[in-house]
């Protein structure tokens, strides 16, 4: 009898899922915040890792990321040897999974979900509607018909079950933007900032947070309500603050406070829930407890409330920290204001050196493009066209690309201001070789090199394969992911990040907002370990050369400053750095 089969290792995803799911049943548990927020954040370690977890638990070396302990090793361990993890399958049993997509309504929290299944034995989001509609709710110790209505409304709205839709910053951030900048015009406004994950740049949100200070706070709730934007509004009984969704569907939550209270609010809501978890935990080593109401001393028993983040910080013997740093990521190491890194800035950057014309699926000419990025302030550009396997439609053969160089320098030759330069985006083949020949490569200023097909054909054996080949500058949009849609390839960052590092190969940040690709975690990564990294639009048209500002959201949450970013240099710097330049031929 021949032997089983070995078991698949399951993907970064797979065991990602697995601790985001054993987080909501210990919520649902009773479970302590610290327990929960431990899986919630190794769940996003595992997700964000550069390398396979189950390979890093079978080299006894997963416990090295941020995160993971013996606790969490044992049960990958588990997952490995069994194809299960124990504790998943004992909460599985005491709680219905109807139970958890409860917990996604609006104002329906593990806790309450736990009373309606003890008290009714509602297990899902039918038993809810219909406990609901036969008017059951309201007859539960701390609920009510204006909760039996919300559910109502809420189950209506479609709001329950899945996971409420995250928001991509570039779609979220104009609306909040919008937002703030209304209020800030009311008569009756003082302060307006907002704060959450769009003001830390996050790659998507799920909502938006905006803090205030205001003569007249009812007057400035009710101007948010009578926003076009506003779909409907709803105040907080006995508090100066609205809770609202927008026509998009995004909720929106407005806070209006005192002035010496501001700083308290802005800090705590900005978040994220990890660096606020260790700040309260570093605060009471201090004999302080910090909360959105002010910094409660122990020795004196009095509350310190501050009128803006620098006290907070301040009071706490830190230096002010930017919110993109503030992801629990070692940023409360940092002991004085000359450890925290000056980061870049979109205006540091000088070249783009990634972008699409009508020789492909751009939508301008060589001409058009290089007149728009002189009129945003750039001293260089490269045409990076695709190449001839790309598969996605009109694209550049070798002759095509004969003809793109002729018609490039005779644009660099007639334009002034700005220099530009002849590249492409070539498609690397499952053999990790590029699809033009090399002595084609050899003719042009900067070769982009980047996985456009058989995207679950050896991912990192061919962006290692390609990091070695002598006319290969920069790998683009690294790992293919797309965010809230597609997930990374399953490819080994570690590895391809050693690999560019050894070669010379410079790595990119690509600035679609849809990919912000490095993200931050292997930006920094990739900058830690030594590698040369370049942030690029990816621009397809005229229109979207703007998009680096997404990419330079990636690359401050990534830590870097402005000497970590290769193309904040002018070209005749920049030009010496690649490896054609250095390489021995």
């Amino acid at each position: 009898m021949s032997a089983p089969a070995a078991r698949p290792d399951p993907p970064n995803a797979a065991i990602a899922a697995l601790f985001d799911e054993l987080a909501d049943l210990y919520e649902l548990d009773g479970a302590s915040i610290h327990r929960v927020l431990a899986y919630r954040n190794a769940a996003k370690t595992v997700r964000e890792a550069p390398r396979s977890i189950a390979a890093l638990t079978r080299e006894g070396r997963v416990t090295s990321l941020p995160g993971i302990g013996k606790t969490l090793e044992e049960k990958v361990t588990a997952l490995l040897e069994t194809g299960s993890i124990p504790a998943v399958e004992k909460l599985r049993a005491r709680f219905p999974q109807g139970l958890v997509e409860m917990t996604r309504l609006p104002g329906l929290g593990p806790k309450k979900a736990r009373t309606l299944f003890h008290e009714l034995g509602v297990d899902g989001l039918e038993a809810l509607r219909l406990a609901a509609e036969q008017e059951q709710l309201r007859d539960v110790k701390g609920f009510g018909a204006k909760f039996e209505a919300s559910v109502l409304a809420a189950l209506d709205a479609g709001l329950g079950g899945a996971l409420a839709p995250r928001v991509l910053l570039h779609k979220a951030l104009p609306i909040a933007e919008g937002i703030v900048e209304a209020l800030r015009a009311h008569p009756a406004a003082d302060k307006v900032e907002l704060a959450g994950s769009a003001r830390r740049r996050a790659d998507s949100c799920k909502d938006l947070d905006i803090i205030a200070t205001a003569s007249d706070p009812a007057a400035l709730i009710a101007a948010f309500g009578e926003l076009d934007v506003i779909e409907s509004v709803s105040g907080v009984p006995g508090q100066n603050a609205a809770k609202a969704r927008t026509h998009t569907g995004m909720p929106v939550d407005l806070k209006v406070v005192a002035p010496d209270q501001f700083g308290n609010l802005l800090q705590h809501f900005t978040g994220s829930k990890l660096h606020n978890v260790s700040l309260r935990e570093a605060a009471v080593r201090k004999g302080l407890h910090v909360s959105e109401y002010g910094l409660l001393d122990d020795a004196t028993g009095q509350t310190h409330r501050c009128s803006t983040e620098h006290e907070v910080y301040e009071r706490l013997g830190l230096p002010w920290i930017p919110p993109e740093l503030r992801e629990n990521r070692g940023e409360l190491a940092l002991t004085d204001a000359g450890g925290v890194p000056v980061l870049i800035e979109h205006a540091d950057l000088v070249g783009d050196l990634h972008m699409h014309t009508t020789a492909s699926d751009g939508r301008n000419s060589v001409e058009q493009m290089a007149e728009a990025a002189r009129a945003r302030g750039l001293q260089y550009i490269a045409i990076t066209d695709h190449s001839a396997t790309h598969g996605f439609g009109k694209h550049v053969t070798p002759d095509d690309l004969r003809r793109q160089i002729e018609r490039v320098r005779e644009v660099d030759a007639a334009l002034e201001g700005i220099e530009v330069l002849i590249g492409t985006e070539t498609n690397i083949l499952t053999d990790g070789s590029p699809d033009y020949p090399d002595e084609l490569l050899a003719e042009l200023d900067w070769v982009m090199g980047s996985l456009h097909t058989a995207f679950g054909h050896e991912p990192t054996r061919r962006l290692v394969t390609a990091c070695e080949h002598p006319w290969i500058d920069c790998i683009g949009h690294p790992t293919g992911r797309k965010i809230e849609s597609r997930p990374p390839y399953d490819v080994d960052m570690e590895q391809v990040i050693d690999t560019a590092v050894r070669t010379q190969t410079m790595l990119e940040i690509n600035s679609a907002p849809d990919r912000r690709d490095l993200n931050d975690i292997h930006a920094r990564a990739a900058r830690d370990a030594g590698a040369r990294i370049v942030v690029d639009s990816d621009a397809h048209g005229t229109n979207t050369l703007g998009i680096t500002v997404w990419g330079i959201a990636t690359a401050r949450r990534a830590w870097l400053t402005k000497a970590d970013v290769a193309n904040t240099l002018p070209w005749a710097q920049f030009a010496p750095l690649r490896k054609r330049a250095t390489a021995k031929r």
